[in-house]
């Protein structure tokens, strides 16, 4: 990757130039939603900001929050929350912690061993190292276990069932093979772990077991640890496995986890899962594995163990135990604020996580510990004279590994609140070398681009801009997707489905979002395990901090940014095109199983795939499938040329608020406008929710049900479309588009009411 960007940068030097020439042209013209003379001091605040950032005193916050394992009901997760806490306070925060009483499980006994052909136990440990100090503080350390795992003691057959994912599932009827009665053996990857024991359930499995395959994080990327940065033979990746109906504190769905909160019962709790579940390192699946007889896996099912991987069933059967105690523990919010001095009503919230599932110096302090810097930096601004316009909120979330426990609790608690004055959620997690990914509601694409050019990438010294824009262009899979990039004077910000604390922001309150990292240029994992910790972070992660003080420049220079605009500095144009991809993506799903569907039962009809199958290795023909029916997608592509229409009306008005020169607006035209331009976001939310799963409201942006972090843009439709429910599918549209068009009303109210502001 490092050679192929080298000599991109010098086939395009004379390109590199003109950009620079329009970086003065464009910082000669005011920023997005300010005034000339507002846009001038912006710029020279912003600068002292990024100026006063320093890798330092990051380093110093993510070794004080790593120093020892600081999961959920821990000690150290405590005395975080309170040393967090007393640094906003020092920083001239009005700053306290909230706290949520939540169900965590953890492990009271587990037990993995094989009983046939050969006997074999499984360690279910991650051994100390002497080069790593912090991996020996076991008394401290969770054990390696999935949270949520039902309880349970089962016997039975073992088969392997590559991913775990409903294609899987479906490769294996072809086999012949059924996991009904049976234990399944996944690997991590492609979807996330919830899903697996999700599907394996719904097939009839009676326990799921989750390895780290070394194709995915191991010796097959690089050197294990300690040696080099990836997951060692004995790596565990611990995790939740909640199912897909809603996430935060199990027995609470939709209503914060107070005090005096009615609670479910342990039994009615929908995101517990229904078979016992383990995570186990490869070296303790390599015995499993290598037990299997049963039919080769296919090509696309192996990893990278040094063995023949066999599907099963047998002759490999296992034991599997896992219980665990199910107790309420609290989660400690740290919440910190900045008055707004103009519009104290509209707030800015940026967040964060702090708790772990042990150490987690990458995961999530390399974060917080970015965040907590600039919160320092922006109490020295105000110390200086610098007040935000809108009240700024920072949040130190706690409980995010199990479930987004904290943040969605907090949500959930303050929703009310949140509707009325959220402007903006800005999130990360994890932050490691390499360039910018952002993820979002594009109304904000603008401004996360405008911000990334004014910041230095501290290795190529390229702007942030330039660097993330030809990473894209060079990972682009073909060339009408480069040709669309090149032309393009934006980042595109991706869809964000669930995984973080953005998602009940965006998907619960209808909250505009944006989600910043760096990475891709990662030189290890050591993902949810004992080994994520200041050591190794510091050996093979962002090793000088550079990166982490931009992604403090990058998100603190955002939140100053949509803090002391005038105009709240939304752009709905990209938000229009990228819904009207997401409506052409469903049109072109259709399309294809229509394609395919009838393709195949021709074949069918042939004889195609009983001439093909060799009877030493023979594989069931795939069943004939009903062709799918036409959809009517006229009502969602009529609303969002609406709403391109209405896009482009507001992006008009700001052009000619800009023209004018960007006059002083009176206060009541300012809150009039923006009091419109906060509600659109939440336009987007039917408060019926998804028809499978009533907690996501947002009809354009939901996690899938069955990918977990991964995103199913109009999830209302493409869900029933994915389930083979066309009818159901086509039912949808029509919802859908009226989300759509509500949106675009209040769009246009908000360019209306920018008209008449600045009409004389």
């Amino acid at each position: 990757m490092k050679r192929w960007l080298t000599g991109m940068l010098c086939a395009i030097a004379p390109l590199l130039a003109v950009h620079s020439e329009s970086e003065s042209t464009r910082q000669a013209s005011p920023l997005l939603g300010y005034g000339t003379q507002a846009s001038v001091t912006e710029v020279q605040w912003e600068t002292r900001f990024r100026d006063g950032i320093s890798p330092d005193g990051i380093r110093e916050n993510m070794r004080r929050l790593s120093a020892r394992p600081h999961h959920v009901g821990s000690p150290y997760d405590k005395d975080n929350a309170e040393w967090i806490l007393a640094r906003f306070k020092s920083w001239g925060f009005d700053a306290h912690i909230e706290t949520f009483d939540v169900l965590f499980p953890t492990p009271k006994e587990r037990v993995l061993e094989m009983l046939q052909p050969t006997s074999f136990t499984a360690s279910l440990r991650e051994p100390a190292l002497t080069e790593d100090p912090t991996s020996g503080q076991t008394a401290e350390q969770l054990p390696t276990y999935n949270a949520y795992s039902a309880d349970g003691d089962v016997t039975a057959p073992l088969i392997y069932v590559n991913y775990g994912s409903r294609e899987d599932y479906e490769e294996l009827d072809r086999l012949g093979i059924s996991v009904k009665g049976a234990i399944v053996i996944a690997r991590y990857g492609q979807s996330w772990r919830g899903i697996k024991p999700k599907v394996a359930a719904e097939h009839g499995a009676i326990g799921c077991i989750i390895y780290s395959d070394p194709s995915g994080d191991g010796y097959f990327k690089g050197d294990e640890f300690p040696a080099g940065g990836w997951r060692s033979k004995d790596g565990v990746q611990r995790g939740s496995v909640m199912d897909t109906d809603y996430p935060g504190d199990p027995l609470t769905p939709g209503v914060g986890a107070t005090a005096g909160a009615k609670r479910l019962a342990l039994k009615d709790a929908k995101t517990i899962t229904k078979i016992p579940v383990l995570p186990i390192s490869w070296a303790d699946a390599l015995p499993l594995l290598s037990a299997l007889k049963g039919p080769v896996a296919p090509e696309s099912w192996r990893g990278a163990l040094a063995i023949t991987y066999h599907v099963g069933p047998g002759p490999a059967v296992v034991h599997l135990k896992m219980t665990s105690h199910w107790d309420t523990k609290p989660v400690y919010d740290v919440i910190a604020t900045l008055k707004g001095a103009k519009a104290p009503d509209e707030w800015v919230i940026r967040g964060n996580h702090h708790d772990a599932w042990v150490n987690g110096a990458d995961d999530p302090i390399s974060g917080q510990a970015a965040m907590l810097e600039e919160a320092r930096m922006l109490g020295e601004l105000h110390g200086h004279g610098w007040s935000p316009s809108r009240t700024v909120i920072y949040c130190a979330w706690d409980g995010e590994e199990p479930g987004l426990l904290g943040s969605v609790e907090w949500v959930e608690t303050h929703l009310a609140e949140l509707q009325s004055h959220a402007v903006a959620y800005i999130n990360s997690d994890g932050n490691e070398r390499g360039y910018l990914s952002p993820g979002g509601t594009q109304d904000l694409q603008n401004v996360v681009s405008a911000v990334a050019r004014d910041i230095q990438d501290p290795e190529t010294k390229l702007s942030v801009f330039e660097r993330a824009h030809l990473a894209a262009i060079g990972k682009a899979k073909d060339a009408d997707e480069r040709s669309d990039l090149r032309k393009r004077d934006d980042l595109v910000v991706d869809a964000l489905g669930d995984g973080s604390d953005f998602t009940a922001f965006q998907d619960f309150a209808g909250i505009s979002t944006l989600d910043l990292s760096f990475g891709d240029e990662e030189e290890g994992d050591q993902y949810h395990s004992i080994y994520d910790d200041f050591y190794w972070y510091t050996h093979f992660g962002d090793t000088d901090f550079l990166y982490e003080r931009a992604l403090s420049q990058t998100a603190g220079s955002a939140i100053m940014r949509l803090a002391d605009a005038d105009v709240i500095p939304v752009d709905y144009v990209p938000q229009a095109d990228a819904i009207a991809k997401y409506e052409g993506e469903l049109e072109k799903q259709l399309k294809d199983k229509q394609e395919e569907f009838t393709e195949r039962n021709l074949e069918l009809q042939e004889g195609v795939f009983a001439a093909i199958n060799d009877p030493h290795r023979p594989r069931l023909p795939p069943p004939a499938e009903t062709v799918p029916p036409y959809i009517n997608f006229a009502p969602m592509k009529n609303a969002i040329e609406t709403l391109k229409k209405s896009a482009g009306h507001f992006s008009q008005s700001v052009a000619d608020f800009k023209a004018k020169g960007s006059p002083a607006l009176s206060a009541k035209s300012l809150h009039l406008i923006n009091a419109d331009l906060l509600r659109v976001s939440r336009l987007f939310l039917n408060q019926k929710g998804l028809p499978e799963r009533p907690w996501f409201k947002n009809q354009i942006y939901a996690p899938g049900a069955y990918t977990g972090y991964g995103a199913k843009p109009i999830a209302a439709v493409r869900e029933y479309m994915d389930q083979k429910k066309w009818h159901e599918a086509e039912a949808q549209v029509p919802q859908v588009a009226q989300v759509i068009e509500n949106a675009a009303a209040g769009i246009d109210k908000a360019a209306a009411e920018l008209e008449r502001a600045i009409t004389p």
